[in-house]
C-alpha cells in the first residue's frame, strides 16, 4: 500500500509539473535554427571533431544563460528588456533596443534564408518565392497565441520533435567515432577560419534573441504572488531549461558528427547547405537527405516565428512601444528577401549572421548578470554568489572570443 500511494504521488507530481513546461522548448528552437544547420556543416565538414568542444561548451553556457532570464522573469515578473528600461539611464536603453533590433533582424535573415533553401530542396522553389512562403507560415504559427500559449508551444515542439527524429536517424546511419568525439572535446582552434567559425556556432547557440524571450514567456505566463511560491515554480523551470537545452545540444552535436563522418575527407570541404543535403544522399541515401530537409524546413518555421515574437518584447520592453505582427514581420523580413532577391550565397550569409549574433550576446547576459545579483530585485531568487561568477566568467570569455576575433579578421 506504501509503495501504491508513494507512486500515486509522484504520477500527481508529474501531472502537476508538466503545465509548467514549455517555454524552454519555446526558446531551444533557438539554438537548432538555420544557422545551427549552416556552422555546424561547416564545422563537421572542414575540421571534422575538432569544434566538438564549442557545441559541448556553448549548450552548458545556454543552460545557465536561459535558467537565468527564466529566473528573472519569475522574480520580477518583467522582461529583461523591461528591467533594462527600469533601471538603466535612457541613453543606455535606447542603445541596448538599438543592437536587440540588429539581433532581430540578423536572427530573422538566419531563419528565412534557411527555410528558402529548405523549400528549394524540397521543392526546387526559388529562393525569394521561399523565403517568403517561410514568413507566411512563421506568421500563422504566430496566430496560435490567440488561443492561449498552450497551443503555440505544443506546435513549436512538435516542430522541434521533427528536427530530431532527422537528426537521429542520419546519425544512425553515418555513424559515430567515439574516441574521435572524445578528442574533440579538448580546446583547441587551427588557424583564424577555425576561430570565425567558432564565434559563428557560439552565436548559433547563445542567442540573444532567446534571453530576451524567455523572461518574457515565465514573466507573462506564471503569476505568483508569493516568495514561496516562486521558489516553487523555479524548480520546475529548472527541469524545463535542463531538458529542453540537452534536446536542442544533442541535435547540434548529432549535426556536426554526421558532417564530420560523411561530408569531410573529400577533395574540397562542404560548406553549403546544399552540398550537405546532396552529400548525404550520396553518402547514406536519398531518405537522409529528405530528412535533412525536413528538419531544416521545420527549423526555418518555427525559429522565425519565435525570433518575430522575440523582437516584439525587444520593442515592447525597451521603449515601451507595441506595433501589430504585421508590421514587424515586415520589417524584420526586409534584409532577408534583400539577400535573396541580390542573390548572396545564402549559406555564407548564414554564418555571418550568427557571427552578427554572437556579437549581440554581451548587451544581453552582462545586463542579466547585473540584475540577478541584486537581492532588491530578485528577492530570494537572487543569484549564489557561485552562480554570478561562473555567469561573469561566462561573459567574459564570450567578449574575449570577440575581441580575438575582431584581431584576427582585420590584422
Amino acid at each position: 500500500m506504501y509503495q501504491q500511494s508513494t507512486s500515486t504521488r509522484a504520477r500527481a507530481r508529474l501531472r502537476g509539473s508538466l503545465p509548467l513546461l514549455g517555454p524552454a522548448f519555446v526558446t531551444a528552437i533557438a539554438y537548432v535554427d538555420p544557422g545551427n544547420f549552416a556552422t555546424n556543416v561547416t564545422a563537421g565538414s572542414t575540421y571534422g571533431y575538432l569544434l566538438v568542444w564549442v557545441v559541448i561548451v556553448a549548450n552548458l553556457m545556454a543552460m545557465l544563460v536561459q535558467y537565468l532570464s527564466a529566473k528573472a522573469g519569475i522574480a520580477t515578473g518583467k522582461s529583461l528588456p523591461a528591467l533594462c528600461r527600469e533601471h538603466f539611464p535612457r541613453p543606455v536603453t535606447r542603445g541596448l533596443w538599438a543592437q536587440g533590433e540588429l539581433v532581430a533582424m540578423a536572427t530573422d535573415l538566419a531563419e528565412v534564408v534557411g527555410g528558402a533553401i529548405a523549400l528549394k530542396l524540397l521543392f526546387d522553389l526559388p529562393l525569394l518565392a521561399g523565403g517568403l512562403i517561410t514568413a507566411v507560415v512563421a506568421f500563422g504559427l504566430l496566430t496560435l497565441q490567440s488561443r492561449g500559449h498552450r497551443p503555440f508551444e505544443l506546435a513549436i515542439t512538435g516542430l522541434l520533435g521533427v528536427i530530431l527524429l532527422g537528426f537521429l536517424y542520419d546519425v544512425s546511419r553515418s555513424g559515430l567515432q567515439p574516441l574521435a568525439l572524445l578528442d574533440g572535446s579538448v580546446p583547441r582552434f587551427e588557424g583564424t577560419d577555425s576561430v570565425l567559425l567558432a564565434a559563428g556556432m557560439l552565436g548559433a547557440t547563445v542567442m540573444p534573441h532567446a534571453i530576451y524571450l524567455h523572461g518574457s514567456l515565465t514573466s507573462r505566463r506564471y503569476r505568483r504572488t508569493t516568495e514561496a511560491d516562486r521558489v516553487a515554480l523555479l524548480g520546475s523551470q529548472r527541469t524545463d531549461v535542463i531538458v529542453a537545452m540537452t534536446v536542442a545540444g544533442l541535435m547540434n552535436l548529432s549535426l556536426l558528427v554526421v558532417a564530420a563522418e560523411t561530408l569531410s575527407g573529400g577533395p574540397a570541404p562542404v560548406d553549403t547547405i546544399e552540398g550537405a543535403h546532396a552529400g548525404l544522399g550520396t553518402a547514406i541515401g536519398p531518405v537522409a537527405a529528405l530528412l535533412f530537409a525536413l528538419a531544416l524546413l521545420a527549423s526555418g518555421f518555427a525559429s522565425s516565428s519565435v525570433g518575430t515574437l522575440a523582437g516584439q518584447v525587444v520593442m515592447e520592453g525597451f521603449l515601451r512601444m507595441r506595433i501589430p505582427l504585421v508590421v514587424r514581420r515586415l520589417v524584420a523580413l526586409t534584409p532577408a528577401l534583400v539577400v535573396l532577391a541580390v542573390g548572396v550565397d545564402p549559406t555564407r550569409a548564414l554564418v555571418v549572421s550568427q557571427v552578427v549574433l554572437s556579437f549581440g550576446i554581451p548587451f544581453a547576459l552582462v545586463p542579466l548578470i547585473l540584475f540577478t545579483r541584486r537581492p532588491d530585485i530578485m528577492g530570494r531568487l537572487v543569484n549564489r554568489r557561485s552562480t554570478t561568477w561562473v555567469a561573469s566568467v561566462v561573459a567574459a570569455a564570450i567578449i574575449a572570443l570577440n575581441g580575438v576575433l575582431i584581431a584576427l579578421t582585420f590584422s
